[in-house]
């Protein structure tokens, strides 16, 4: 039972979950923005996964199970591999799409690649739950006929690293299965994922080469569709950048309102939350009016951003892209579909389409050489792009961009032979930014609050550059305007288009959608609650407190409810006065809430001769927090994963290992129990 949730709302949840899975599968979508985008597509009326690959004629399988986006984009990369190194005819599809229940029908020469990532908790996808459900329930042996391969991804600073990947394998294993090679584990705490992967696939297509006899071809870059340019167009069906076809103004979008279909929602206040002139926090109020659009205290809200005008500005220099060329992409496989809606002008493709700031693959980089300007270049990126430490070094390090890379290779160069195709093909897409919600359900159900550091600060490896957050300076950008500030005037780093495509986007609108999360207060409300959340991971616990606040309103006449509120204590850390999130709001909810909540405090800067974190305030405060424990409380963390997330873990096994008389190596076992069971609780980046 996930934490927070009565036997009635987790069935209502379910019921609601399965109903949008089912209703998402409609051809209705079919032209949306995210839609399968190669070679590797098929069409069929038929959610039987089997039944599917027999009638597109597929002799391989690459599924994926994302839930950001990253591990389609690595699941897309192998299904290219295999069809250019074997010519393949492979099908790479969202889980979400498919049945699986006649698996055990799948011809043994017919292996399948699962790309499988971990939520939360060692959580499947939301979208993989009916796949997990399947798995979990088939018979011991009765997928003998499987032949597999694995990529997990995952992080480990989570206790359940990797979890849905490493119970896709168990359930497999039990069920007979045979994998090919050995399970790949990428650990994106680490900042290592594209090196996994890069050392699982090279293993993995080495096996498969054994296993299936296949003979390898000369790699080269094959197209999945015909790029051509057009002259004459009806305008109204030409994309200028809308999320999806939908938005396009021969259409109309509808509900329900998704990743898939995000609303275009209004930011109708906004301010500015540090006192630091150095640093930025934007604080954003978001209507959901009109949408029909409902959201849970402690879930995430994703944005979809754009890309800023000097981004743009310098890609399509890099490459030597006209952005008003509006061209078409017509697939030379009938089974497939573009990446977005088309016809498509280059420049709204390159502002909201394509990743062009992100950091940069090594798998791509090599796939670059075939078209490098110059011996020279072709020499210099053959040699980063087969030696691991070099890339680090010469790129990761220097926090390159795709453009950046290219540029610092070819000697400050355009790239001119680079075909339009292969950018469209190869780059990944542009994918929501998530946040925490900072408000509450309860009393603010049609605004959503968001509170979010703007990444701006000096590239140390590279004179003159910056490192810059693509949607956290979009809002900043949205804020000055917003509240009529001098734009030119300000240490903004890169400016947006704020109006989008054919003006949707005027009034400050951007397009959003709600993930639902397990981060949930206790259904309880006499449950105690343990909160850490230093910097912008204090944002939940905003909304958790704001919760509270709604509740004691709502039972003002009723003095027993209001008694039998449980202790709800908050571990907040900054750096200094001039960035205490929303200082002047706390003691009001204490005012409120009485002995019910209590805000701690560590500024780890005020006093440089003794840094302060919210970890040594917990150890400070032991025996109130072993006492809370004792007494049945959640625990919730909120915040950066490497660091503080770890050292709040290490506190508290230390302070139950001195509270219960046992050794550490105990104690972190009844912490490893109380994440099983949901009373334990991370929401970490």
């Amino acid at each position: 039972m996930p934490a927070g949730l009565d036997n009635l709302d987790f069935a209502v949840l379910c019921a609601l979950a399965l109903a949008v899975v089912a209703y998402l599968g409609r051809d209705t979508l079919k032209n949306l923005f995210t839609s399968d985008n190669s070679l590797t597509n098929v069409t069929s009326d038929s959610r039987d996964l089997v039944e599917v690959v027999k009638e597109n004629g597929k002799n391989f399988v690459v599924l994926f199970a994302s839930q950001t986006g990253t591990g389609e984009d690595y699941a897309r990369k192998f299904a290219k591999e295999l069809i250019s190194k074997f010519q393949l005819k492979v099908m790479c599809a969202d889980v979400e799409k498919y049945d699986f229940d006649n698996l055990h029908l799948l011809p043994s020469s017919i292996p399948v690649s699962f790309f499988v990532s971990t939520y939360g908790e060692g959580d499947f996808p939301d979208g993989a739950l009916p796949m997990e459900e399947y798995l979990s329930g088939v018979e011991e042996g009765s997928l003998s006929n499987l032949k597999y391969t694995l990529f997990g991804l995952g992080n480990s600073t989570y206790e359940f690293f990797n979890g849905a990947s490493k119970k896709t394998e168990g359930y497999l294993k039990a069920a007979g299965a045979h994998l090919i090679g050995t399970a790949g584990l990428a650990d994106d705490g680490a900042g290592t994922t594209d090196e996994d992967y890069l050392s699982w696939k090279e293993a993995t297509l080495e096996a498969l080469k054994d296993v299936l006899r296949l003979d390898e071809h000369e790699e080269k870059f094959e197209p999945a569709f015909k790029y051509e340019e057009l002259e004459q167009f009806h305008d109204e069906s030409v994309s200028q950048g809308e999320p999806n076809a939908s938005y396009l103004p021969i259409n109309s979008p509808k509900a329900p309102f998704t990743q898939a279909q995000p609303f275009l929602a209004p930011i109708v206040k906004s301010k500015e939350l540090f006192k630091d002139p150095t640093r930025n926090c934007i604080h954003a109020e978001i209507s959901l009016e009109g949408s029909n659009l409902k959201y849970t205290t402690g879930d995430h809200i994703g944005i979809l951003p754009s890309n800023s005008d000097e981004h743009v500005k310098q890609f399509l220099e890099t490459f030597n892209l006209k952005p008003d060329t509006v061209f078409d992409l017509i697939s030379t496989d009938p089974t497939s579909k573009p990446p977005f809606p088309v016809p498509c002008s280059i420049g709204a493709a390159v502002r909201h389409y394509i990743e062009i700031t992100g950091p940069v693959s090594r798998a791509t980089f090599g796939q670059l050489v075939e078209f490098a300007p110059n011996e020279e270049a072709k020499n210099k990126l053959s040699q980063l792009a087969k030696d691991k430490d070099d890339f680090a070094r010469e790129i990761t390090a220097k926090h390159f961009n795709f453009a950046d890379a290219v540029l610092y290779v070819s000697g400050g160069k355009p790239w001119t032979t680079v075909p339009w195709n292969f950018l469209v093909e190869t780059l990944p897409h542009m994918q929501p930014r998530y946040y925490s919600i900072s408000s509450s359900s309860t009393s603010q159900p049609g605004t959503v609050h968001i509170t979010a550091v703007v990444e701006n600060e000096p590239n140390t490896e590279v004179e003159g550059k910056r490192i810059t957050g693509v949607t956290t300076n979009l809002l900043r950008n949205i804020e000055l305007v917003q509240n009529k500030k001098d734009v030119e005037a300000s240490t903004l780093p890169i400016r947006f288009d704020l109006n989008g495509p054919r003006n949707l986007y005027h009034g400050f609108k951007l397009p959003i959608h709600i993930r639902h999360s397990q981060f949930r207060l206790p259904s309880n409300p006499s449950t105690p609650v343990i909160m850490v959340g230093p910097g912008t991971g204090v944002a939940p616990f905003r909304g958790f407190i704001r919760e509270r606040c709604a509740y004691k309103d709502h039972h003002k006449d009723d003095s027993e409810a209001v008694e039998q509120l449980g202790k709800h204590i908050l571990f907040y850390g900054s750096r200094n006065l001039d960035d205490y999130l929303y200082s002047e709001e706390w003691p009001e909810y204490a005012k409120k809430l009485g002995e019910s909540f209590e805000l701690v405090v560590a500024h780890s800067r005020l006093n440089p001769q003794k840094k302060v974190y919210v970890q040594d305030l917990l150890i400070d405060r032991a025996e109130d927090i072993f006492k809370l424990i004792k007494e049945g409380a959640f625990i919730y963390v909120c915040g950066d994963a490497k660091g503080m997330a770890q050292g709040v873990h290490k506190a508290l096994v230390q302070i139950v290992s001195q509270g219960n008389n046992i050794s550490e190596e105990d104690a972190a076992g009844v912490i490893k129990m109380m994440k099983t069971t949901g009373k334990y609780q991370e929401d970490v980046w």
